[in-house]
């Protein structure tokens, strides 16, 4: 028998996407481009600690926004709503199983861009033209606007304005570009909220933190 993707090397591995055996060489160029792996293939979880391990930081002329300064301090303050994005996108991708790095990152970016616009007293709004990536836009913007009611209805705590929105999307977008591997099917970035968000029912008291890119 032959690799069924290259149809020269012998099968060795076991792909849980392509429910059969692939050789080494397929999987490692295959991933996250053709194959879409599922996030608990035992392969994609070593080479996406690899990666983790051998990552450098992002050079400053590809930094999203490069021009906008977070600081740590600004990011912590506002943890919960941060955490509530992050927990919005896992529960998203939950129903929605094609959800990818590009495509949260599209929403992520359109988001911010709406909110900077809205700082500036100007409504402009241009959701992401795929699908997914627009559906997910519409309820990262729903869950923004339910955490500020209910913030409007607690004595005591100060309103989160566009700008601050704004720059907490930046930060997530910097996240994403940091920890995703830029593969068309990549989920790393996704994988990477995951240990850090876990959804509600393995939800650990204290919210762990996340190093500001």
């Amino acid at each position: 028998m032959s690799c069924p993707i290259c149809e020269k090397r012998p099968p060795k591995r076991f792909c849980p996407a392509k429910g059969e055996k692939i050789c080494p060489i397929c999987c490692g160029r295959e991933r996250e481009v053709t194959i879409d792996c599922p996030s608990d293939c035992s392969h994609l979880v070593a080479a996406h600690r690899y990666e983790a391990e051998h990552r450098k930081p992002i050079p400053a002329a590809e930094l999203p926004y490069r021009d906008i300064q977070v600081p740590a301090d600004f990011v912590y303050e506002r943890w919960p709503v941060v955490t509530g994005l992050a927990t919005n996108i896992l529960g998203f991708q939950i129903q929605n199983r094609e959800l990818n790095d590009a495509a949260a990152c599209a929403a992520i970016e359109a988001l911010a861009e709406t909110c900077r616009t809205l700082g500036t007293g100007i409504y402009y709004e241009r959701p992401p033209d795929s699908p997914v990536a627009r559906a997910l836009y519409g309820q990262l913007a729903q869950f923004l606007q339910e955490f500020r009611k209910e913030e409007a209805g607690r004595a005591g705590f100060p309103t989160l304005k566009d700008a601050d929105v704004f720059h907490l999307l930046v930060f997530l977008l910097r996240v994403a570009r940091q920890e995703t591997n830029g593969r068309p099917r990549s989920r790393a970035f996704l994988d990477f909220l995951r240990t850090r968000f876990p959804l509600p029912a393995e939800a650990a008291k204290d919210a762990p933190r996340i190093i500001i890119p």
